[in-house]
């Protein structure tokens, strides 16, 4: 949707520099109606609140006319060789193989890249497709950067109460033997 007319809504990249409308970066907000800062939590505030901008964490971009789009969350994106990728944009093309029931693409460690992308899927009752057909399907639609390089197959993923995918437990997984260099 559209911005609150009380509340200034703008896209900026990882050095704090406003992008321009439908290039994608962190969505920060300004305005009166925001939060001052966290409870006693000085450091807290002044990683989220710079020069007066709220910066939310969330990844999005500003159509056209007008409009916000939210893509992606900041801290589930993957650095994969200086390139950014995001879990979101992999995770709707192989929702869309109707074999997959669910997924969850992360970064996992890789000593060349830094990052690899690995999804991790969970198919329908029944249903098979392999690994190879995933990383084909994505390469052919996103291209090779942003394909998964290696996918797992689990019965189930690991969710909330509410049901959301835990991505921070399966990225836990994968990084526990590793040191992260990012």
């Amino acid at each position: 949707g559209r911005p609150n007319p009380l509340v200034r809504v703008e896209i900026m990249d990882d050095n704090n520099r406003m992008l321009a409308s439908g290039e994608a970066g962190e969505i920060c907000v300004r305005g009166d109606l925001l939060m001052k800062g966290y409870y006693k939590r000085p450091e807290k505030t002044a990683e989220t609140i710079v020069d007066g901008w709220l910066h939310t964490g969330d990844i999005g971009y500003i159509d056209g006319e007008g409009y916000l789009h939210i893509t992606d969350r900041k801290k589930d994106m993957i650095i994969s060789g200086g390139f950014n990728v995001y879990p979101s944009e992999v995770e709707q093309v192989i929702w869309s193989h109707p074999a997959v029931q669910d997924c969850a693409v992360i970064g996992v460690p890789d000593e060349k890249w830094g990052e690899a992308v690995k999804a991790v899927v969970e198919l329908n009752a029944g249903q098979q497709v392999s690994g190879q057909e995933l990383i084909a399907l994505c390469k052919t639609r996103l291209g090779s950067v942003m394909a998964p390089k290696s996918v797992d197959f689990v019965a189930s993923l690991p969710r909330s109460p509410v049901g959301k995918v835990l991505k921070k437990e399966l990225r836990a997984h994968y990084w526990q033997h590793a040191e992260r260099k990012i």
